[in-house]
């Protein structure tokens, strides 16, 4: 049986989760049946554990704050005849407790036990918290 990983993927010129979730409602950011994707150039090497119960966790200012199950990767083929990786994820954003990550870049493997939990279901709806505030109360241990 495979195991289950996670991504992490920094939401580059995003300043809140609302944003994102924005970004995600726009065409170039859906694939053809309206699911959010992210295109990457390379693809998962995990890619069965990513799939198997996996999310891609979004940082965003610093700061991991939400999340999206992992439905399927896709190949694109983008305007330059480059093969890509298309992440389709669920739509929908779960905020998890906010956790402090700093910059990389492209992605990184989340293995299932330092992924960030779930907010309660009862605070899922309610407005974030600006991502610096976020990150300043988690440095001081409270998410």
């Amino acid at each position: 049986m495979t195991g289950t990983v996670h991504l992490l993927k920094l939401s580059v010129g995003t300043d809140d989760v609302a944003g994102l979730d924005a970004w995600q409602a726009t065409k170039p950011a859906q694939t053809d049946d309206g699911y959010p994707r992210h295109i990457t150039r390379m693809w998962p090497k995990r890619g069965d554990e990513v799939l198997n119960g996996g999310s891609i966790f979004w940082v965003i200012k610093g700061v991991i704050l939400c999340r999206q199950p992992v439905l399927r990767l896709d190949e694109h083929i983008g305007a330059d005849g480059i093969r890509r990786c298309a992440i389709v994820s669920a739509p929908g954003l779960i905020r998890v407790a906010a956790t402090p990550k700093r910059a990389f870049q492209g992605w990184r493997y989340l293995a299932t036990g330092d992924a960030p939990a779930d907010l309660p279901a009862g605070v899922q709806h309610e407005a974030a918290l600006p991502p610096e505030m976020s990150k300043a109360l988690a440095a001081i241990g409270v998410r």
